[in-house]
């Protein structure tokens, strides 16, 4: 049985035509597809992407762990700002692509895709060996991802304040 987020019983009732994706039971559109990219394009959007993973990296050599992983330079990133990067293998080739937060010094939360969060997981702990103070968290069941898009998102936002 496919999993559900905690929007999913809203978004049936709300009409949405469901598909599953990597195990998750996901609206893919509510009216058609054109109306709600014009949508996006012109106001705004709101995605449920609660089937992400999320996966907190800390401790006083999370940043080094991090440089090691991806090709992007973490230590550009200041607090609140993320960059989209790749997770790559020993040869340089991809385990999976993900979004790194940098929340405040020694904490990174890592959004990872939702097919493949036991892989990723799997693959940072086997390079975690060398570091002596990191922790990795996978707290994907404990958190939902709302994804706010287009022009007038900022608009929103300001009003649920």
């Amino acid at each position: 049985m496919a999993q559900e987020t905690l929007l999913h019983d809203k978004q049936v009732e709300l009409g949405a035509k469901m598909v599953d994706f990597a195990g998750w039971h996901m609206p893919v559109q509510f009216k058609s597809i054109i109306e709600e990219h014009k949508n996006v394009r012109e106001n705004v959007g709101l995605f449920d992407v609660s089937h992400m993973g999320e996966v907190f990296v800390t401790g006083k050599d999370a940043l080094k762990f991090l440089n090691k992983l991806v090709p992007q330079n973490v230590s550009k990133l200041v607090d609140g700002k993320a960059v989209y990067c790749q997770l790559t293998n020993k040869n340089g080739g991809l385990v999976d692509d993900l979004i790194i937060y940098k929340l405040e010094d020694f904490k990174y939360l890592l959004i990872v895709n939702a097919s493949r969060i036991s892989e990723d997981i799997n693959w940072l702990v086997r390079n975690s060996i060398d570091f002596d103070d990191l922790y990795i968290d996978n707290q994907s069941h404990n958190y939902s991802l709302l994804a706010v898009q287009g022009p007038k998102s900022i608009d929103l936002l300001k009003k649920t304040r």
